[in-house]
């Protein structure tokens, strides 16, 4: 039997001609198009892919909370996804203007880790709302001011002392009792050690803009000013007595210093320039001066020629002040070498897997 079929009106065959196409079609491939075309149609629209999930969403809200209590402090909003973390700090600055960017601590879990002002505000985000946590870090001071704060005093209190002032030393005994050439010595090393530091930190080292809390600055400062003081004290002090092995000791003190000196500038600036060379960071590596060789054995030999120094202007003036302060720095390197190495083991391992921190065998 056939079956009649009913006349196709014009609109159902230009939507069958434009289904067809232009290329003659077979009547299975006509078949299967067609369930195809049904199975689309009852399984309605096709969903984006989860990549696209933040595509529609032109801007974000931030919302802050007090670590402490989890209160809410106050909400940033129209946030762009291209935002950094340190325009969030900006933007919440101008809201809470006691807190500036530099003594704002954000989290995204009350426990973690301090986010950096680097971290795109995309990356952090699962909805159109980011929810951070934030510390007040406490009056914020930038590393260069650190240092040069740091260094400056030594260097003029060593001087205070090396001039003798009335107010420090009795006037008849300076003037009666003759001053050792190491005496002078000492002030010479003591202040190119310093003013070494100070071109160092205007002119080779490269903070990235970071800050660090007003207190660590005044610890330093104590800790540096007051042992610069107890050391000036006692070397121009008018009874003050030389080495007891005499010049030689002091010739081989001073020229073990001076070399000292020497490597650790030159460890800096090989330090300052190890991302100038090739496309990938690399370990730096000991070049034709000589000074850099230590590279060989140690991953931090900035610290190595510190300590050096310190032990050589221990033996130059063989005073007990100086003893201890070389005896605290040798820890504190250490405790900073250790540190240091095992960051570069994780960035650098095959370089440095076969060297020592700070002191090759010892540390």
């Amino acid at each position: 039997h056939t079956m009649k079929q009913k006349p196709s009106t014009p609109e159902h065959q230009k939507d069958l001609a434009a289904r067809e196409g232009a290329l003659p079609m077979s009547h299975n491939d006509k078949r299967s198009f067609f369930s195809f075309s049904q199975l689309v149609v009852s399984a309605g629209h096709l969903k984006s892919p989860p990549v696209l999930k933040h595509s529609k969403i032109t801007y974000f809200e931030v919302e802050i909370l007090d670590v402490q209590s989890k209160k809410q402090i106050c909400i940033v909003d129209k946030v762009s996804p291209s935002s950094t973390l340190l325009d969030v700090k900006h933007k919440f600055h101008k809201a809470c203007p006691q807190w500036y960017p530099s003594r704002v601590g954000l989290q995204l879990e009350r426990n973690g880790p301090y986010l950096k002002d680097s971290i795109n505000i995309q990356s952090l985000a699962v909805s159109s709302i980011i929810t951070l946590y934030f510390t007040d870090l406490g009056q914020q001071v930038g590393w260069t001011t650190f240092f040069l704060t740091e260094y400056t005093g030594p260097l003029l209190i060593y001087l205070l002392f090396y001039i003798r002032l009335s107010t420090i030393y009795d006037q008849v005994e300076s003037r009666k009792n003759f001053r050792h050439p190491v005496v002078h010595l000492a002030c010479f090393c003591h202040c190119l050690h310093y003013i070494r530091h100070l071109l160092e930190t205007l002119f080779v080292h490269k903070f990235s803009g970071g800050h660090t809390p007003l207190k660590n600055m005044i610890k330093g400062c104590a800790f540096y000013w007051g042992f610069t003081s107890w050391i000036a004290y006692y070397i121009n002090h008018p009874h003050y007595t030389p080495p007891s092995f005499g010049h030689r000791q002091v010739s081989f003190a001073a020229l073990a210093f001076l070399m000292c000196e020497a490597g650790n500038h030159f460890i800096n600036v090989a330090l300052a320039h190890q991302n100038h060379s090739g496309l990938k960071a690399c370990f730096p590596s000991p070049t034709y001066n000589p000074f850099t060789w230590l590279f060989f054995l140690v991953s931090c030999p900035n610290y190595t020629y510190e300590v050096g120094s310190w032990i050589s202007f221990t033996v130059m003036t063989q005073t007990l002040p100086v003893g201890i302060f070389a005896f605290l720095m040798v820890i504190q390197m250490s405790l900073w070498a250790q540190r240091k190495h095992k960051l570069y083991l994780k960035r650098f391992y095959p370089e440095v897997r076969r060297k020592a921190a700070m002191i090759p065998i010892i540390f």
